[in-house]
């Protein structure tokens, strides 16, 4: 089970090393420590979270979020595509609730949907996060999973979204969170709940250092 360091790996339980199962506790932030990428700001996590998706991994991270998001009583979860969508769709099943992800579009688009402009100063673009009105019903209590909380600026167009439908933020959850982008301060001023399963505090000549 994950918490703010534990992951469920140690290597694969059967001979085939193309096929990928973990049954032993790992520690997440050791994962992230020994997997990762620095590149300047950015935390490269696309080698076993949000591009090639490793099964253990993902599926002890969609438990821990389930277990912090159960007591919030959420009706649905809901994400952006597309790296949110291994975390929220195990995070779903483990609850077994429904998962809706928002679907980006660049430029203005004229479908019946509820939309935020979100512009990403790390891939220097601004895009739509919608979701069609027929999908989010008025009066659920949603919770927003994603794979990184950097700035918040998805996150907070994802909450928006949720206010403006006639729903509740039930809380929001994060597989990695940056603390030194100033992403939990935004969201905080909704009044919103934020849980996060591994926090860096700050990145250091090339080196992740963790909040403790």
């Amino acid at each position: 089970m994950v918490t703010s360091g534990s992951a469920r790996s140690a290597g694969p339980t059967c001979e085939d090393p193309n096929l990928y199962w973990y049954d032993a506790a790992v520690d997440l932030r050791h994962e992230v420590q020994r997997r990762a990428r620095v590149e300047g700001s950015l935390i490269m996590v696309d080698e076993f979270l949000n591009h090639r998706v490793d099964p253990g991994i993902i599926r002890s991270i969609g438990d821990a979020i389930a277990e912090l998001l159960a007591p919030r009583l959420p009706d649905v979860l809901l994400t952006a595509e597309a790296s949110g969508i291994a975390p929220a769709v195990i995070a779903a099943q483990t609850l077994q609730l429904p998962m809706i992800y928002a679907k980006k579009y660049l430029g203005t688009g004229s479908r019946y949907s509820y939309a935020r402009e979100v512009s990403s100063p790390t891939k220097g673009v601004e895009y739509r996060v919608e979701v069609a009105r027929r999908i989010l019903d008025p009066g659920q209590r949603v919770a927003i999973v994603d794979d990184f909380l950097a700035g918040g600026r998805t996150a907070e167009a994802l909450g928006e979204i949720v206010e403006e439908s006639g729903g509740d933020v039930a809380g929001l959850c994060f597989v990695i969170e940056k603390d030194f982008m100033g992403g939990r301060s935004r969201l905080e001023r909704h009044g919103w709940t934020i849980d996060s399963l591994v926090r860096v505090a700050a990145i250091e000549d090339g080196e992740i250092r963790f909040t403790s």
